[in-house]
């Protein structure tokens, strides 16, 4: 991952620590490649949502080519993902789909094309060995990897291009660029997922959450008990879910999905008896509401008389038929 650069257009601040959605761009980039064996970052040391491999290229600032080589150095898997530190929108499905085709296919590279057409290098999946030989072979020809554009590489290796989903490869060179991507987080369609990935990465968490098992529980809660059951009862099934935690991932997920079952059921038992009392009620005698017994008669008689007669008035305590 290449987190360095000047960010000239950013005035000179430190790009890959700007915050979109309570996250670095760094962090959201981290968390779309959660599954690599091993994360190498080339730029200068910062606190990251998960241990990485730091690199440098020499000098600082020295391009893309160069970082990309420094990065290249700690690598040792056969094939390399590699990612610019600026984009927001990136997800781990498109990382997978990156790395799927590069192993079905025997093309040395697979690069996303954005929706306008353009190659995205830094968007990409590679050989390794083939993408050492380029950067050395680039080397050798210009005498360094200083300045140079990252299309020299690219034009030299057998790629396959796919294209990638609207968003994922959008990054951030501008103020104008951040802006659009702090609003797009916030649309309504959004909202949720972003908010439980910046919680679950604040948290530490890798576990797929089902929101709208969570968002169905809360709402039988709140409806079937009371407003505030819902938070408190979301709490309950996460700690109980939480006592599966050491068999893995998709455990802790089975026992969410369990216990949110239960809870909900729960819920609609305690709402049924509620509503059973006040049906009980509301077909029940209840007195003043019949021929007889204190109430409200209606008769013109002034006052308090008991028994049958022409009635109590409006205040009147007696028993007079209406």
């Amino acid at each position: 991952m290449l987190a360095g650069g000047a960010a000239r257009r950013l005035g000179g601040v430190d790009k890959p620590g700007v915050s979109v959605g309570g996250r670095t761009l760094l962090d959201r980039v981290l968390g779309a490649c959660r599954g690599a064996g091993r994360t190498v970052v080339v730029g200068g040391r910062r606190a990251t949502v998960r241990p990485v491999v730091w690199a440098r290229e020499e000098p600082p600032g020295s391009g893309p080519l160069a970082a990309l080589a420094a990065g290249v150095r700690h690598v040792e898997a056969d094939t390399v993902v590699v990612l610019s530190g600026d984009l927001p929108f990136l997800q781990d499905g498109g990382v997978r789909q990156l790395a799927g085709a590069l192993a079905d296919g025997d093309a040395e590279g697979v690069l996303s094309v954005d929706p306008d057409g353009r190659d995205q290098p830094l968007v990409a999946a590679y050989r390794t060995e083939p993408l050492r030989r380029e950067l050395a072979l680039l080397a050798t020809e210009h005498g360094n990897l200083t300045g140079l554009p990252l299309r020299l590489l690219v034009r030299e290796l057998r790629l396959l291009r796919i294209p990638s989903a609207p968003l994922a490869s959008f990054d951030c060179d501008t103020w104008e660029d951040i802006a659009t991507a702090r609003a797009a987080i916030r649309e309504h369609g959004n909202v949720l997922d972003e908010w439980i990935t910046a919680v679950k990465d604040e948290l530490g968490i890798d576990l797929d959450v089902d929101t709208g098992v969570l968002l169905d529980l809360a709402r039988d809660a709140a409806h079937g008990v009371a407003r505030p059951a819902a938070p408190l009862t979301t709490f309950l099934v996460g700690y109980a879910a939480a006592t599966a935690a050491g068999n893995g991932p998709e455990a802790v997920s089975q026992a969410v999905a369990d216990a949110a079952r239960r809870a909900s059921a729960l819920a609609g038992r305690w709402a049924a008896e509620a509503d059973g009392a006040t049906g009980r009620a509301a077909g029940s005698d209840v007195p003043g509401d019949g021929d007889t017994g204190p109430g409200n008669g209606t008769g013109p008689g002034p006052g308090n008389g008991p028994g049958d007669g022409p009635g109590d008035g409006d205040t009147g305590g007696g028993t007079g038929r209406r």
